[in-house]
């Protein structure tokens, strides 16, 4: 299995997303969900969820290119902080 594949298995949508909007734009994130585990986005528009939990939160803001940037409010989700895919 490989590190995508692990934390998008085991970790929560809204810490995907905190991580992985900074680098990929919502389709392509929307593909890589999806292709390791469809169950999360099982329900419509879980994404677009929390893409605006996220954004009203202060987590992410609009950035460039259909990335988001680091909001006031963003910090590292936990398996960051551990390296725990390292």
């Amino acid at each position: 299995m490989n590190t995508i594949e692990q934390i998008v298995k085991n970790e929560s949508l809204d810490d995907i997303v905190t991580v992985f909007a900074l680098l990929k734009p919502n389709p392509h994130l929307d593909m890589m969900i999806r292709r390791y585990n469809r169950e999360v986005l099982d329900k419509y528009g879980e994404l677009e969820s929390s893409y605006t939990r996220l954004f009203a939160a202060g987590v992410l803001a609009k950035g460039e290119k259909g990335l988001a940037i680091k909001g006031p409010n963003w910090k590292a989700p936990q398996f960051v902080i551990e390296k725990r895919y390292v």
